[in-house]
């Protein structure tokens, strides 16, 4: 039977020894109050409330989305958004949120918890720092749709944008159409799913984590390289699709990290124009 170490090897996960400081232990495992934040709210899903973002500036509607949940709210619907920017962010709480319409650049950015679905397009910098919680987009999305992503599902079923998954540090990022060019630049963990076609510089600079793409894969860039798909890799691909009605495509290609910059900065300058 295979263990959760073997399992995790075949997911494409690796040990590593972080060096650097001692890390900080913030959280004790008894201590079950430090887990939500202090200014969190006790909510019920039940409880519905309406904002009508119309004559709304950003600013009010963030600060409407708090007042329902300090009211106990658990799921609100954000009507006529009219693509304004930075709406529903820094929401750090369990929510269900329905935003009926378009958003513009920096949606749902710095959210650890909701669930929000979005029945239009997005602007640049979707769900950037998302921390947990799942965020779908009916249709398409702009470029660095979920920069430096930390964890958490991140789906968009149309085509997204230039430098997808840019600086992504975990979760996973799920686009049903295609990708621009140079996404999952300097990406450090995570998964990335694509299933149409992605642009130039695929991958490039990547530390680790993993892209699968679904389509054709107009050129990889720096240091990324193909992998072989596992049967493992194979069933979480059709799950996660299946639990957003995505359409599996016929087959997969997986990029991953070449590793050949990870020691970079002590290689010979004749070593270093080899690699790049």
């Amino acid at each position: 039977m295979a263990s959760l170490g073997d399992n995790s090897a075949d997911m494409g996960m690796h040990h590593e020894r972080l060096g650097g400081r001692e890390r900080q232990a913030f959280f004790e495992i008894e201590e079950a109050e430090n887990f939500t934040y202090p200014d969190s709210y006790e909510v019920d899903y039940n409880k519905r409330g309406t904002i009508d973002a119309a004559v709304l500036d950003a600013r009010e509607v963030n600060k409407q989305i708090r007042s329902l949940m300090s009211e106990g709210y658990g799921t609100i619907i954000l009507q006529n958004p009219g693509a304004k920017h930075s709406l529903a962010v820094g929401i750090l709480n369990r929510l269900n949120l329905y935003i009926e319409g378009s958003l513009g650049y920096f949606g749902c950015g710095l959210i650890d918890g909701p669930n929000i679905r979005i029945k239009g397009r997005v602007g640049w910098s979707c769900a950037e720092n998302m921390m947990s919680g799942t965020v779908v987009i009916e249709k398409n999305a702009g470029s660095t749709f979920g920069a430096a992503l930390r964890g958490g599902d991140l789906v968009c079923k149309g085509d997204v944008g230039s430098r997808t998954g840019i600086d992504m540090k975990g979760g996973t990022i799920i686009v049903g159409g295609k990708t621009g060019i140079l996404s999952g630049f300097m990406m450090q963990r995570g998964r990335m799913i694509v299933c149409g076609d992605a642009g130039a510089n695929l991958g490039d600079s990547m530390y680790d984590g993993t892209i699968f793409v679904g389509g054709e894969i107009a050129s990889l860039g720096v240091d990324a390289s193909e992998g072989e798909l596992t049967e493992l890799e194979e069933g979480f691909l059709q799950r996660k699709l299946k639990l957003y009605d995505i359409a599996l495509p016929k087959r997969w290609r997986k990029v991953v990290s070449g590793k050949q910059l990870w020691n970079y900065d002590n290689l010979e300058p004749s070593e270093k124009k080899l690699v790049l």
